[in-house]
């Protein structure tokens, strides 16, 4: 039996004897098969063929990407605390370099993950640092490899020690969860958003859609009900899904300034 990964989304499946016939995140509208039809891997192949990069964003925060890029791309991200780390996102690629490192930075004391495109190999990481993963309870159909150490939690917010705070956005999908770090930034707060926030390539703002691949928006309802699930927060900076996409600073007027010019290209 074996526990297959998705190769155009990374997503970790239950195991099987044989290849599951698609992966139903990819077959979403958000997300797609892959050009040359649905293909299949292993972690043990995939220990082979990449490697991590695990390098500083900031104090106390660092960043874990697989290179070369494997399916969407995303590096997760690691918050030290005073209480415990929390794994941000996560990635596919999990090797004893990876949670050597890791383990030296202070472990993983919990996981949490923004959506299911970022689900990847959460069950591995979870086992390998006995960190419970908090997923929101909205997206639980979306869970390909269930398992005990999966904690699904309900309602707009969950706290988590030293400041830090879960908080139920929407958008993207219906559990899409933003993190709230109040020591980020020097003090000045941080969001790490996945790509329920998305930075995009000019980093004085960020976007709102249903499908990234796909090009589907969000309708302004939606947008909205994102800023007011942030607004009550403090935050300078946001961390996106990827290596450098980064608001820098004035990230809360970057939010707002993005939805309103995002809410009138739909209004036409």
């Amino acid at each position: 039996m074996t526990h297959y990964i998705c190769t155009t989304c990374g997503t970790q499946h239950a195991a099987t004897e044989q290849p599951p016939e698609e992966c139903q995140i990819c077959a979403d509208e958000r997300q797609y098969i892959g050009w040359r039809g649905q293909q299949w891997t292993t972690l043990e192949r995939l220990r082979d063929e990449y490697h991590n990069v695990i390098k500083p964003e900031e104090p106390k925060l660092t960043g874990i990407g697989t290179h070369p890029t494997f399916a969407i791309g995303q590096r997760a991200l690691l918050v030290q605390t005073p209480s415990g780390n929390v794994l941000w996102d996560c990635i596919s690629l999990l090797d004893d370099p990876t949670i050597a490192v890791v383990k030296a930075l202070g472990g993983v004391a919990a996981i949490a993950i923004s959506h299911p495109h970022y689900y990847s190999s959460m069950v591995e990481w979870s086992h390998a640092f006995d960190a419970p993963v908090y997923l929101h309870a909205d997206d639980q159909q979306w869970v390909m490899r269930p398992d005990p150490s999966i904690a699904f939690w309900t309602g707009e917010t969950k706290p988590l020690w030293d400041g830090l705070t879960l908080v139920h956005a929407g958008g993207h999908f219906a559990g899409g969860t933003v993190l709230h770090w109040p020591a980020g930034a020097e003090g000045k707060g941080v969001l790490l958003t996945g790509d329920i926030l998305q930075v995009v390539s000019d980093r004085r703002y960020v976007s709102f859609m249903y499908s990234y691949p796909n090009l589907i928006p969000l309708p302004a309802s939606k947008v909205r009900q994102i800023v007011a699930a942030v607004e009550p927060f403090a935050f300078d900076r946001i961390y996106g899904a990827w290596w450098e996409r980064v608001v820098p600073d004035d990230a809360k007027a970057a939010v707002h300034r993005s939805a309103e010019r995002y809410i009138a290209a739909l209004q036409g």
